[in-house]
């Protein structure tokens, strides 16, 4: 049977690590691409934060094709998805058929992807979906993977959330309202180790800073949208020059 050719929305973060991890064993998916958002004011991977050059330290030891799709600081509706059809649409003229995404539980966000892409006649593919996020998070753990929060929510998460390791004492600390992946928005990471990469993503930790974003005129298209003024804490990270973690 012909595998079917799919790239991958690759956020940088854990969830997106453990779901690329399921598609490249599954024997029917070809995973031949990756696709990232990135904020091209500050040179930055959307909500996460995240420099672009330990996003491409990410795909060097990932060693797969990838692109981007390089968004204004504050993308209405409309500009974020006619530059996501554009990217989509040249996918699909070489040839992909499917797109995978690391979501879990989020129904509304689910139901637009596949809307969007239907309209390109791609399907989109959820490899986590209604998996039990505590079950999810211990897997990630036991499989040797490693990652590092770097934006948390700041009414839901201290700012000592930021900048923490993934751990099982990490899942033990989380409070009771905040879900163990935090697939609601409660933090976002930055996965630098695990049975996927060639190599570890060599990093320092930098400064924490706090910011604060306005409620959108219009529902978020980003993949956890900001439903009303949110604060968040983000911990820098900074690349390294040198091949040693």
């Amino acid at each position: 049977m012909n595998k079917l050719k799919t790239y991958f929305n690759w956020s940088t973060g854990k969830d997106s690590a453990l779901a690329l991890h399921y598609l490249l064993k599954d024997k029917n998916y070809n995973i031949e691409h990756l696709l990232t958002s990135v904020n091209r004011q500050h040179n930055r991977v959307s909500m996460h934060g995240l420099r672009r050059e330990l996003l491409q330290e990410q795909i060097k030891s990932l060693n797969l094709p990838y692109s981007t799709i390089e968004l204004p600081e504050q993308p209405s509706m409309q500009e974020y998805e006619g530059l996501m059809e554009k990217e989509v649409s040249q996918l699909q003229q070489q040839g992909f058929t499917h797109a995978a995404f690391g979501d879990i539980f989020l129904e509304d966000l689910r139901k637009y992807r596949e809307q969007q892409l239907s309209a390109l006649n791609v399907k989109a593919v959820f490899p986590l979906w209604k998996k039990d996020t505590r079950q999810l998070l211990t897997e990630f753990i036991d499989l040797g993977f490693k990652s590092i929060l770097i934006c948390v929510k700041s009414d839901l998460l201290d700012s000592a959330f930021a900048g923490r390791i993934i751990d099982k004492d990490f899942i033990k600390d989380l409070p009771p309202n905040v879900d163990v992946c935090g697939e609601n928005g409660e933090f976002h990471t930055f996965c630098f180790d695990g049975p996927i990469f060639k190599n570890p993503i060599p990093f320092e930790v930098g400064e924490k800073v706090y910011r604060e974003y306005k409620t959108p005129k219009s529902d978020s298209c980003s993949t956890e949208p900001v439903k009303s003024n949110s604060g968040f804490w983000f911990c820098d990270l900074l690349p390294v020059k040198n091949n040693q973690f």
